[in-house]
């Protein structure tokens, strides 16, 4: 058997301050921002002490650091406020599909999209043509105004089918919480209590070569009557 992988650790991240930092010689900052100029660690944790304050290493990576005399608790505190900020950023996830995409794949599909309304995010829908399909690249846009539809009990759409090159894209988000009504939840991939009334909707988009297949059939028998 395979061994699972661990999921990797999230590094610490590590703050340096006062004697802790490493670098003999910092670029400082007074608490409100101002440069104070390049100094010897040592003369700067003192610069830092003196003013009742603590010594922090703000950027690590250059060279020389650059340290920061604050006001340690509030600064953690500014610092965490921030992180938690960036962190709820509502981030964007995507959903593909294809001009011809079967209904079962599409219900699948259209499940994950309320998945990601459902849990808050944005969400990017694509479509991409192939071969012959971008000669009729209305039939991606059709598709898409269907997905909006079928998704108007759980999103607004923010910005509505474009095509943009080789594919059309459309972006979703999240309606309220308390607003939000699941058509397409899923159990094992099978659609739960589907709406009867979009059950036949695929079939504008049938494939005009299986069209013709049926006309070359319809002859056929013709022929054989004869």
């Amino acid at each position: 058997m395979a061994k699972k992988k661990r999921p990797k650790r999230q590094r610490r991240e590590i703050i340096r301050i006062n004697d802790k930092i490493r670098a003999n010689r910092v670029r400082v900052l007074a608490p409100d921002g101002a440069q104070l100029g390049v100094m010897d660690l040592r003369d700067a944790v003192k610069a830092a002490k003196e003013r009742g304050l603590t010594l922090v290493e703000v950027a690590g990576k250059v060279d020389p650091p650059v340290c920061q005399i604050v006001d340690y608790g509030k600064w953690r505190y500014d610092q965490s406020k921030r992180k938690k900020k960036k962190d709820t950023t509502t981030k964007m996830k995507e959903v593909k599909f294809r001009v011809r995409t079967e209904e079962h794949d599409y219900n699948i599909k259209m499940g994950r999209l309320e998945e990601f309304l459902d849990s808050g995010f944005k969400v990017r829908v694509q479509l991409q043509f192939r071969g012959r399909e971008n000669a009729h690249k209305e039939l991606g846009v059709e598709v898409l105004k269907k997905v909006k539809e079928d998704a108007k009990l759980m999103g607004n759409c923010d910005q509505e089918p474009r095509i943009a090159g080789r594919a059309v894209n459309m972006v979703l988000s999240p309606l309220p919480k308390g607003q939000r009504k699941r058509r397409f939840k899923l159990i094992h991939g099978d659609l739960i209590d589907p709406d009867e009334d979009y059950e036949d909707e695929d079939e504008d988009f049938e494939d005009d070569d299986h069209a013709d297949d049926d006309h070359a059939e319809d002859a056929d028998h013709s022929d054989d009557e004869d």
